[in-house]
């Protein structure tokens, strides 16, 4: 069993940064591929970025490329969207989920475990 505890959600103006953190618990976080996705009231849940066991191999939402970035750090368990050049329409809920397998992929059906979520709000 694998939990996730995302944190650094906010409110923040438009162009502003924000970087939102997931903790893992347990020994195989390093095997595992991590993704980030989100909700935004009366939407469906949408892929936002994915990332690989070892970091090497990164995927992204067309909505979020050149903003925003994925990274982990498999000794302190924890992955990490690094979130630059805020607009609004990025305003949801982010959930932090971990995949049991090593490569990344943007397709929600294939990730286990999820966090709680973080919310993030993006004023104009």
């Amino acid at each position: 069993q694998v939990q996730l505890v995302e944190s650094g959600g906010g409110l923040v103006q438009a162009g502003g940064s924000l970087r939102l953190s997931c903790a893992a618990s347990g020994r195989t976080f390093s095997t595992y591929a991590m993704g980030w996705f989100r909700q935004a009231p009366g939407k469906e849940r949408e892929f936002v970025a994915s990332i690989n066991w070892s970091g090497s191999v990164t995927y992204y939402a067309d909505a979020v490329k050149g903003r925003l970035t994925i990274s982990r750090d498999n000794a302190k368990n924890t992955v990490y969207l690094q979130m630059n050049s805020l607009k609004p329409d990025d305003t949801a809920v982010y959930y932090c989920a971990a995949r049991t397998y090593t490569g990344a992929s943007d397709a929600h059906q294939d990730y286990t475990y999820w966090g709680q979520g973080t919310q993030v709000t993006v004023s104009p």
